[in-house]
């Protein structure tokens, strides 16, 4: 009988407590029930001072529980499938851990909010359990951390990014990426943005392959062919598009002109080139997410040439004539600088290092130039550079002083240089005059008369020689 009794004792200490009623579970030993309490509002004290340990295989937790809610019950869905925290996993807790787990609890969870009153504190928590469950079930649909570090999809060269900002917005799919749980990449040529999983999903070659092959703008303005010339298709994608709206609306690119769905047309704004050169017009406008990157990568590059597209241009903006007037300066004094020992040492044409093509022509701009322009910037920069450049070569250095020029048809006044505003320069032997002299003179210059008797003495010298 003493056997019997143990063993009805263990077994009855070893139940599950989830199957006990909920007054066997307030009890620690399943008998009777604790005592009344005291006069006062006190409990009857514990013998020794001390509470009696739960039954083995019940943990303080979950030593007292709630009775098990109706059906439609919103406030006990949240207390038995959605009081539960997804990121730290507290002890005896039974998480969801896979993905139809954790979309019952989103449903429920969505249930529960609509069914509390507005407002209320239990509907905000609802919404903050909502919003982890969420971020959990996004968690578990993106790949995991063995992704590789480098993507090659359509020449694009992605990489992944190692930021845990969540302020950047996927290229594709249009959507926030959360970087605190999300892989991504970015492809080093276009800065085109994804989320790991739209990598196979990605149709648009990478901008910087035409860039490097191609590098023209178009440059018609807004060259319009209509919608139905694209077969009422996104002219990138091909979703279906219509201007009412259904099923997508269509948004015109300013600088292509072509229609475009709001995936691939944010809005972005973009001076247009072709309303710079024609119009000298600056104003941002609407551009698709292609032909933003595009132009982000073409804004430095001196492919315009502005005296073959809009040759009329320098008549009306008086600043393109000041630079046009700076870079043929600062042309002339490029000799200076590379054959002295001083200025390169001192590398003072890497002041221009940024636009690297005034030092090799006149005549070619690119777009950043004309934006620099028209808003002042440009013009200042560059006089400075000029009036470092001059204060070299007519001042501190006395090798490039001593490459000045005397005016050989006056032979008064200072040394001339060809960058001086009162001089002239003979476009047959490179000779400085001043203006007025040379002016006066222009039938005759002194050198090409001495170089041209020079060479008729030397024909004539070689001539005898020649002869028995």
């Amino acid at each position: 009988m003493a056997s019997d009794e143990r063993l009805a004792r263990f077994r009855q200490a070893h139940l599950n407590p989830f199957n006990k009623t909920p007054e066997q579970q307030d009890r620690p030993d399943g008998g009777a029930p604790p005592p009344p309490p005291a006069p006062g509002g006190y409990r009857t004290p514990v013998p020794g001072g001390r509470r009696p340990p739960p039954p083995h295989g019940i943990t303080p937790r979950f030593a007292a529980r709630r009775p098990d809610p109706s059906p439609g019950d919103p406030e006990g869905a949240l207390d038995l499938g959605l009081a539960e925290d997804h990121f730290s996993r507290p002890v005896g807790l039974l998480l969801a851990s896979d993905v139809p787990q954790l979309r019952r609890a989103i449903e429920e969870c969505k249930r529960a909010i609509l069914a509390l009153p507005e407002q209320s504190e239990r509907q905000k928590d609802a919404v903050v359990r909502l919003i982890h469950l969420r971020l959990k079930l996004q968690e578990l649909k993106d790949p995991g951390e063995d992704e590789p570090n480098i993507r090659v999809v359509l020449e694009h060269r992605f990489y992944k990014e190692k930021s845990k900002s969540v302020k950047q917005m996927c290229d594709k799919c249009s959507t926030i990426i959360w970087g605190l749980i999300q892989t991504w990449y970015t492809c080093t040529g276009c800065y085109y943005r994804c989320h790991s999983k739209c990598l196979p999903l990605v149709s648009k070659p990478c901008v910087r392959a035409k860039v490097s092959h191609q590098a023209e703008y178009q440059l018609s303005i807004c060259p319009e062919s209509g919608l139905d010339s694209q077969d009422y298709r996104c002219a990138e994608c091909r979703t279906p598009v219509s201007l009412r709206g259904v099923p997508s609306e269509a948004r015109q690119c300013d600088y292509t002109g072509l229609y475009y769905c709001s995936s691939c047309h944010w809005n972005d704004l973009a001076v247009v080139p072709a309303r710079a050169i024609h119009n000298w017009d600056f104003e941002p406008r609407k551009v698709s997410r292609c032909s933003m990157r595009y132009l982000a990568l073409m804004v430095s590059r001196p492919v315009l040439k502005l005296r073959e597209i809009n040759p009329l241009l320098f008549n009306y903006v008086e600043e393109l004539v000041e630079i046009r007037k700076l870079r043929q300066d600062i042309l002339l004094m490029k000799p200076y600088f590379i054959t002295c020992k001083e200025a390169m040492e001192a590398r003072l044409l890497l002041q221009l290092q940024d636009r690297q093509h005034f030092v090799e022509n006149d005549e070619m701009y690119s777009l950043q130039d004309l934006i620099d322009i028209e808003a002042g910037r440009l013009s200042c920069s560059l006089t400075e550079i000029h009036t470092l450049f001059a204060k070299h070569i007519k001042l501190d250095c006395e090798r490039c002083q001593a490459k000045g020029f005397v005016c050989e048809l006056c032979k008064e006044g200072d040394v001339l240089f060809p960058f001086d505003s009162h001089t002239s320069v003979c476009t047959d032997c490179s000779a400085v005059f001043h203006r007025d002299c040379y002016y006066d003179n222009s039938t005759t210059c002194p050198k090409c008369a001495r170089l041209s008797l020079r060479k008729r003495s030397l024909f004539q010298d070689s001539g005898a020689e020649t002869e028995p």
